[in-house]
């Protein structure tokens, strides 16, 4: 998800003030919005509404960036970085609400877990990190959509059934994509050589 990502790393300039870069900074505040909404409120209709404006900035930015010829070094860590947090935040708050099983979060910080333990590998390579795949984006942009469906399943009624219904089938495929890709990932990491460093690579 986001255009940021998906920009040559020689086009990147190193502005820290741009638009693209600023509604990265605001979706980044929406993080602990949705966690109060989610375990103090426990208003699910405005968290949903929350993680739906998110996932609509985060195109727009990409789309800024691109339209605007604003790309830059900053933006490239936070569009996947604030696709990391989101999850991460979804997850949590909804186990801890108990709106997901806790086995779903086990699986998916598991895998994380995983690629956490590829980086000594990389930097063994001259790598920060790997290039965000086809895969990965696939995988990340199921979990963005799928969890908060999930959540919209506690409002009830047809609605909420809809919501249910369409998170468990994104949510599903999405963890399959997101281990899937992690596993790529460590295929890739262990049969590269030893080359120098590519600045501003993620991990997708």
């Amino acid at each position: 998800m986001g255009g940021n990502a998906e920009v040559p790393t020689t086009e990147l300039s190193n502005r820290i003030w741009t638009i693209p870069n600023i509604l990265s900074f605001i979706r980044l505040l929406g993080i602990p919005l949705f966690l109060w909404l989610v375990l103090v409120e426990q208003a699910d209709v405005w968290a949903f509404v929350v993680l739906v404006l998110a996932g609509a900035s985060d195109w727009l930015d990409g789309a800024l960036a691109r339209a605007l010829n604003q790309t830059s070094r900053l933006g490239l860590i936070l569009d996947p970085l604030a696709d990391r947090l989101y999850i991460a935040a979804m997850i949590i708050g909804l186990a801890l609400r108990g709106i997901i099983p806790w086995w779903l979060l086990i699986v998916l910080v598991l895998r994380d877990v995983m690629l956490v333990a590829l980086l000594p590998n990389l930097r063994r390579r001259g790598l920060v990190a790997l290039p965000v795949t086809l895969l990965g984006k696939a995988a990340t942009f199921c979990l963005l959509w799928g969890i908060p469906g999930l959540l919209l399943g506690s409002v009830g009624g047809a609605i909420g059934t809809f919501g249910l219904v369409c998170g468990w089938a994104f949510s599903l495929w999405g963890t399959a994509l997101y281990w899937w890709a992690g596993l790529d990932y460590v295929r890739t990491g262990l049969r590269l050589p030893l080359v120098a460093s590519t600045p501003g690579n993620q991990l997708g």
